[in-house]
């Protein structure tokens, strides 16, 4: 069965509306600007660098249902939290093995 596209009203969350905002006027945009946003000093993006994530891959895993139900009682984008524990898991599992390549641990006293 092919794949069906969504077609929203709104965008989803952290979604733009593109085509909206291409119609509004700079005035239009800077009526929807929040209090906090409107009084920023005028260099203050100067040294913004875009980021771009990393691929994803979907893939099926199985996890202990404990697991997975406790990460869905968290709430919505609960497999984001998933795989930001998997990360720090594996950055922290990273350094450990530079560390273990390199020169030896410090010994807490």
């Amino acid at each position: 069965m092919p794949k069906r596209s969504v077609v929203r009203e709104h965008p989803g969350r952290g979604q733009a509306d593109l085509t909206r905002l291409r119609r509004m006027t700079e005035r239009e945009i800077a009526e929807q600007v929040p209090d906090d946003f409107a009084n920023l000093p005028t260099d203050f993006w100067d040294g913004a660098a875009l980021v771009v994530p990393p691929a994803k891959q979907a893939i099926s895993l199985r996890v202990d249902e404990d697991v997975l139900e406790w990460f869905r009682r968290q709430g919505p984008r609960y497999q984001t939290r998933m795989n930001a524990v998997l990360r720090a898991f594996m950055t922290r599992s990273s350094r450990g093995a530079s560390r273990a390549a390199g020169a030896p641990r410090r010994r807490s006293r």
